[in-house]
């Protein structure tokens, strides 16, 4: 699996929708608004790194409202942990 991280600049007025239609596009696997010096940081996962063009050049850069996009290419991950316990609050599922 190759992993992009992709630091977005994008109009202002429009950062919740730019990063609704971001987090619909194949290959995006989540799409984060930050503060700091960009406006939504999107993780894209793919299977080979021809789709990492087709999924940011093709895709991401293509969304209305995306002004500038800066591309990270993961080497690899030090850090493996499952997001969704790292984030649980001590709820069980009811049945």
């Amino acid at each position: 699996m190759i992993t992009a991280i992709v630091l977005i600049d994008c109009a202002t007025d429009s950062i919740p929708e730019v990063a609704d239609a971001l987090a619909n596009l194949p290959g995006v696997s989540e799409v984060y608004s930050v503060a700091g010096g960009v406006d939504l940081i999107a993780i894209v996962r793919v299977r080979e790194f021809d789709q990492i063009a087709e999924v940011i050049a093709g895709g991401i850069s293509k969304t209305d409202g995306v002004i500038n996009t800066d591309t990270h290419i993961a080497f690899q991950a030090y850090s493996r942990h499952d997001l969704e316990e790292a984030f649980a609050i001590g709820f069980t599922d009811a049945d």
